[in-house]
């Protein structure tokens, strides 16, 4: 199933009002629920493998949508780093490592912030101006949506 199908099933459940859509095609089986936000989101949840190319949605069904209380702080001054993907964002390389920043650390141009895992792929996210971390507006092992605010650097 190619991302175009997807993303005309994800908007077809969140226009519609229903909760939920089950679509078996071939080997590959999605299933959308609709979080019940007015944001127009849901979340895809693989139950078998399916191709690479079709693998772009929510990191797990465990997480519902807390993305909605954390946009908020997004009014600071100072520049947001924004997520470039969908994936679950991770603050070290590896549980027993530190933290790549934290409150407070000064991080230069290029510096990594944090790592998103999309698809299997650990993609290190680098800083796009120097600064000293204000906040970080999301915890360790959140799934996060393309766009969304993940640190204030001023």
């Amino acid at each position: 199933m190619d991302l175009r199908k997807l993303k005309t099933l994800i908007d077809l459940v969140s226009e519609s009002g229903i909760s939920e859509l089950e679509v078996n095609e071939g080997e590959d089986r999605v299933r959308i629920v609709n979080a019940g936000s007015p944001a127009p989101t849901g979340q895809v949840v693989y139950a078998n493998p399916a191709p690479v190319q079709a693998m772009q949605a929510a990191p797990s069904a465990s997480a519902p949508a807390p993305a909605a209380a954390v946009e908020a702080p997004a009014a600071e001054t100072g520049f947001v780093a924004k997520s470039p993907m969908v994936g679950t964002f991770y603050r070290a390389p590896n549980p027993e490592s530190p933290n790549f920043v934290n409150i407070g650390d000064t991080v230069k141009v290029g510096q990594t912030l944090c790592i998103i895992e999309a698809m299997k792929l650990l993609n290190e996210i680098e800083s796009e101006h120097a600064g000293v971390v204000k906040e970080i507006l999301c915890e360790n092992g959140q799934g996060v949506e393309f766009d969304q605010p993940l640190f204030i650097i001023v």
